[in-house]
């Protein structure tokens, strides 16, 4: 049955938002700490990226869509305003 909820909880769509807040919001969902992403890079990286002072590039996409098992396209697009 475990193995069902997982899978269920893998197809739930993340919300419409700007990518560095699906960030956040996996974070939340994992209990991380911006040191605990080195997908993206340093803790001051991770801060500029999640203050909105830097955007994700490619390869810091493809890592975080690798390591939460999510499609690349969750931090590639923004919300219809």
């Amino acid at each position: 049955m475990g193995e069902h909820l997982h899978a269920y909880e893998q197809r739930l769509p993340l919300p419409a938002a700007e990518p560095r807040e699906i960030v956040r919001f996996l974070m939340d969902q994992h209990g991380l700490k911006q040191r605990e992403l080195p997908e993206i890079g340093s803790q001051g990286v991770v801060s500029e990226i999640l203050s909105g002072k830097r955007a994700l590039n490619m390869r810091q996409t493809q890592a975080l869509a690798g390591r939460f098992g999510v499609d690349v396209a969750v931090f590639l697009a923004t919300p219809a305003t």
